[in-house]
């Protein structure tokens, strides 16, 4: 079993930057990719990046658009999303995930809100 719990999310002004942290336990071994995912009411989920257990980022939505940037650090046990230049349009409940063993691990999501 892995737990995920998100932290770092609040309410910022259009322009500004925010760090989303991902903190892992439970077996942390056994964990291979990580990412973020967000989800706003009525729309799907979309994956927002994705990294490999080794630490190397693999995957971004086009909205992105080069303003986010993934890190892991296993010796933690934590994933951090840093997102500079936010706008209104990434305001979502974002969620870590963690792949282990063939199982699919969600966090409970943290709530960003952008205003204008």
């Amino acid at each position: 079993q892995v737990q995920l719990a998100e932290s770092g999310g609040g309410l910022v002004q259009a322009g500004e930057s925010l760090k989303l942290s991902c903190l892992a336990s439970g077996k942390t071994w056994t964990i291979g990719g990580m990412a973020w995912y967000r989800q706003t009411p009525g729309k799907e989920r979309e994956l927002v990046a994705r990294i490999t257990r080794g630490g190397v980022p693999r995957a971004f939505g086009d909205f992105v658009k080069g303003r986010f940037t993934i890190r892991r650090d296993n010796t933690k046990n934590t994933v951090d999303l840093q997102m500079n230049n936010l706008t209104p349009e990434d305001t979502a409940v974002y969620s870590c995930y963690a792949e282990a063993q063939g199982v699919d691990y969600w966090g409970q999501g943290t709530q960003v809100t952008v205003s204008t």
